[in-house]
């Protein structure tokens, strides 16, 4: 005897899946990066990567490309909200808002910014783990899928001159990133960028875990290195933003739900 007939197949255009969304005009893609922005922001706080007032994630305005939404300083990362975020120009003065910007801090991203207007975000804390893999002045090995998606797409600043508050600092930092998507800071951090908050706050997220699991798989012996043709096809199939911006769907999903006064 034959059993039921299984159900058809549904039609993949009657199935959901997430894309960036389109805005028609500048005020409403303006809320969409302020919300994704705060959304990060609270993100990196929840994950640990608030040092005091060190860390900021900056997003390009849609309509006035010189000036960036930042997150204020010294509010907690886990209490931001889009009302709370400062709009600063090129030369990190405030032009709205109500708070001041860590000025040090900015001095990188906005040369960054300038050096690529392919970039809306810009993402830089310190955490424990990128620090650390900043103290031994080294890159991501290609040992897992993640660090796969950073293979020969990340510089490392092999220098140190202390807390970077002009401007020559940040466009050397600049001009080492190049066209990647992310930097080792030597006895730094980490600092990557994206076309959106989204893909930004994600090549930082993962970027994080992938050194934390080369710190680790370190300590614990000798890690086998994916080869170089099958680590480029993996940074081809992972490595773009597109990718990084369907990544982090959950975590604004989660961050967003749990947290809605995070939009006020």
């Amino acid at each position: 005897m034959h059993g039921p007939t299984p159900p058809a197949p549904l039609p993949t255009d009657r199935l959901e899946f997430a894309m960036p969304p389109m805005h028609d005009s500048v005020e409403d893609e303006r809320r969409h990066r302020k919300e994704r922005l705060a959304g990060a922001v609270r993100l990196f706080g929840r994950m640990g990567f608030e040092d005091g007032v060190s860390g900021h994630i900056t997003a390009r305005d849609p309509d006035f490309s010189d000036c960036f939404w930042v997150n204020p300083f010294g509010m907690p990362f886990k209490h931001v909200t889009v009302s709370d975020l400062v709009l600063v120009n090129s030369e990190g003065q405030v032009v709205e808002g109500r708070y001041h910007v860590n000025q040090a801090a900015f001095t990188v991203h906005s040369q960054v910014h300038a050096a690529r207007p392919d970039v809306v975000a810009v993402a830089h804390c310190h955490s424990v783990h990128g620090r650390a893999l900043a103290a031994l002045g080294e890159l991501l090995d290609p040992i897992t899928q993640e660090s796969c998606a950073f293979y020969e797409d990340v510089a490392l600043y092999d220098a140190y001159t202390g807390v970077a508050v002009d401007a020559e600092e940040g466009r050397r930092i600049a001009r080492v990133l190049g066209s990647r998507k992310a930097l080792v800071l030597r006895n730094h951090g980490l600092l990557t960028v994206g076309d959106s908050v989204d893909a930004a706050a994600w090549w930082f997220l993962s970027m994080e875990r992938s050194s934390q699991v080369q710190l680790t798989a370190r300590a614990a012996g000798r890690p086998v290195l994916i080869d170089h043709k099958a680590a480029v096809a993996t940074r081809e199939q992972l490595g773009g933003d597109l990718v990084a911006w369907i990544n982090y769907q959950p975590l604004w999903q989660d961050i967003s739900r749990s947290e809605p006064d995070l939009l006020s």
